[in-house]
């Protein structure tokens, strides 16, 4: 009986004291916040009692669902021995066993597992160790790096620094390293007259241009293999990523994967990169690598760049650490769920899932205020014509919460709705999920 009450507490509270990310705080005078109370699989529950289905697994990380028994129980387990310890002088049981297995995870390509907490970090960490690298071999001038247009790599200032998101330039552009940018091989630029082929080659044309004219100070290209998640979920087949590399390899520039969104199991293979056949020389993970549970993030390396800073001068140290590097139970959580991804042979009911998400869309192919359709692994979206919005800047809005009525939780980027699902949806779910969008769509746009 209190349950309406105690939530309007809870989003009063919230709002005189949770400064809430990426949000303009003003807006929830119209549209207010949802306090949830508990998540039960791919489920999410309100404290007034009504469910959603987490279409997009909380910002990408929650893979096996709230409340995962297993992982509950992995980190219960874990509060017995070690909660935390800091990882400078010394090493837990859980960071050797996660990096190991990282480790045959890439072949044993990528050998050397350096810990964070975020996403972001990771990205500075690999921007850091790429121009550390150099500096050591003897090339300080190689402090540049290259990124994709429409790239997003997270919000601290060396992240942002390699993001081409115009609201993130606009407003911190000031404090930023300048970057090169070169062309997206963006599927959806593909035209009548410029086949999806075409756009890849005019993209490793673009890069290959910037790497001959600026290869002498430039440290690394950093990409997101396959898909570009926050740049409007912008796909591109995996010769792409192939290319790059060897154009990287030729130029002698490293290549950054960004799989924090990709990775995981997101994109079909756990590592997005191994659909094209390549290794990186260093790769970022967060998000789903702890299944959401808590933050974790890390920067994997090769050999070749370890042993750069394997020394006995203390300039060839790599200068990076944060209290809770490599967190016992962040950790722990990990393992947990890279065992569910081999004893539930996930990866391999993925792909049935992600054709059960392919058949429930089929609606999208032929809805006249629709463009774009396109999947890649767990990701499916689509573009909603910009003729058939007529406020644009209402639209993400209108459909998160229009969502909520009809009981899926799903965050539109601009005009670009899409679905992440955690990895454990039911047949039905999935035509309740796409049921839900098509008719979350049908309302806002009679709306905008």
């Amino acid at each position: 009986m209190n349950k309406p009450s105690h939530s309007l507490d809870w989003v009063s509270r919230s709002l005189a004291s949770v400064w809430h990310p990426c949000t303009q705080m003003k807006d929830h005078e119209a549209y207010p916040l949802i306090a949830i109370a508990s998540g039960n699989g791919p489920w999410l529950e309100d404290t007034q009692g009504r469910r959603f289905i987490d279409a997009i697994s909380s910002w990408w990380t929650n893979l096996f669902g709230h409340a995962n028994q297993r992982i509950n129980q992995a980190i219960v387990q874990q509060l017995q021995s070690i909660e935390h310890v800091m990882l400078a002088g010394f090493t837990h049981q859980p960071v050797v066993e996660l990096s190991e297995r990282l480790s045959a995870l890439t072949n044993g390509h990528l050998g050397h597992a350096f810990y964070a907490s975020d996403g972001a970090s990771a990205v500075e960490i690999a921007l850091k160790m790429s121009h550390h690298f150099w500096k050591i071999q003897g090339k300080p001038n190689k402090n540049e790096f290259i990124c994709l247009a429409n790239s997003y790599h997270g919000e601290t200032l060396g992240a942002l620094s390699v993001t081409d998101v115009s609201v993130f330039r606009d407003a911190y552009g000031s404090l930023l390293n300048p970057v090169h940018i070169v062309m997206s091989p963006d599927s959806r630029a593909a035209t009548e007259q410029i086949s999806s082929e075409e756009v890849i080659d005019l993209a490793l044309k673009s890069l290959e241009k910037c790497l001959a004219q600026h290869h002498q100070t430039i440290a690394a290209l950093i990409i997101e293999p396959l898909v570009q998640c926050a740049g409007q979920i912008a796909m591109h087949e995996p010769r792409y990523v192939k290319g790059a590399k060897q154009l990287c390899e030729q130029y002698d520039v490293h290549l950054i994967a960004d799989e924090i969104a990709v990775g995981c199991g997101r994109t079909g293979t756990f590592f997005a990169c191994e659909q094209a056949g390549i290794w990186p020389d260093l790769m970022t993970l967060s998000k789903g690598i702890s299944a959401g549970y808590l933050p974790l993030s890390i920067c994997l390396s090769t050999d070749r760049i370890y042993s750069a800073f394997y020394s006995d001068r203390m300039t060839a140290t790599f200068l990076h650490s944060h209290s809770y590097t490599g967190n016992p139970l962040a950790c722990r959580a990990a393992l947990a769920g890279l065992d569910i991804f081999q004893e539930d042979a996930v990866l391999e009911m993925n792909k049935v899932r992600s054709r059960w998400i392919q058949e429930a869309f089929l609606w999208t192919r032929d809805h006249r205020s629709i463009e774009h359709v396109r999947q890649q692994g767990m990701i499916m979206a689509f573009d909603v014509k910009a003729s058939a919005i007529s406020n644009p800047g209402s639209f993400s809005k209108a459909m998160f919460q229009e969502g909520l009525q009809e009981g899926v939780l799903i965050r539109p980027i601009g005009r670009t709705v899409y679905v992440m699902p955690p990895y454990i949806l039911s047949a039905d779910e999935v035509q309740q999920m796409s049921r839900a969008i098509e008719r979350t769509l049908h309302a806002v746009l009679q709306k905008v």
